[in-house]
């Protein structure tokens, strides 16, 4: 049977798009790149006349220009991302959803407002982390409320709030997936997937309540927790 050909880019098609995307922000990256590949190479080439081995040293200098090139393009290919992101409406769902092993994140808000202000939560071994993103005005109630009903409803593990963005006590986009990685671990593996059970269960809870039929008494009030602020 003939392959199914893969709707996947190649390697070297992702490569290039990235490049294309990083070059929009990052306008000098390709005279940065290449001027390290070539220093990185050049200097290891000289070393190889001094001593007499060019080819060996060519060889090697070449891989390593490689190598550096590949690590300087991933890193401001990373930064030009967050500058993209930044400010946006979801930039830290798509943080979360690249996030390194240790922790099990929802790129789903678990609270939002209107003005698309949200508050994401991530389990790992730290605990819970709630992360806002947008006006901190609206944003730090929100946080605030979701840390008070985390208490209640896993008192027993450690709950952390983080606010994304560039002010005074708040963390970058680019630097939160540290932030998380760094913060010290409290709770073992097997908590961590029984907090994950607790929380799921409760989400599953909450979605199957029962919402009364007709209109809406006078007077009366949507409950917290269920609705957009």
């Amino acid at each position: 049977m003939a392959r199914e050909k893969s709707d996947t880019p190649g390697r070297l098609a992702q490569i290039r798009q990235a490049y294309i995307m990083t070059k929009q922000v990052d306008t000098k990256i390709g005279l940065i790149l290449g001027g390290i590949g070539l220093l990185t190479f050049g200097v290891f080439l000289a070393i190889g006349f001094l001593i007499g081995h060019p080819i060996y040293l060519g060889i090697l200098g070449f891989i390593v220009a490689v190598l550096a090139v590949a690590i300087v393009f991933g890193r401001r290919a990373e930064r030009s991302a967050f500058g993209q992101m930044e400010g946006q409406p979801g930039a830290v769902a798509a943080v979360l959803n690249n996030m390194r092993r240790g922790w099990s994140a929802n790129p789903t808000p678990v609270a939002v407002t209107r003005n698309q202000d949200a508050v994401y939560r991530a389990v790992g071994r730290a605990g819970i982390a709630l992360i806002g993103e947008g006006n901190p005005n609206r944003v730090r109630p929100l946080l605030a409320a979701e840390k008070k009903k985390m208490a209640r409803v896993v008192s027993d593990v450690p709950v952390h709030d983080i606010m994304v963005g560039n002010g005074e006590g708040e963390v970058p986009l680019k630097k939160l997936q540290i932030t998380l990685m760094r913060l010290p671990r409290a709770i073992t593996g097997a908590k961590v997937t029984e907090t994950n059970d607790r929380l799921r269960a409760l989400g599953d809870l909450l979605s199957r309540a029962p919402i009364p039929k007709g209109p809406m008494p006078k007077g009366a009030r949507m409950p917290k927790g269920g609705q957009a602020r």
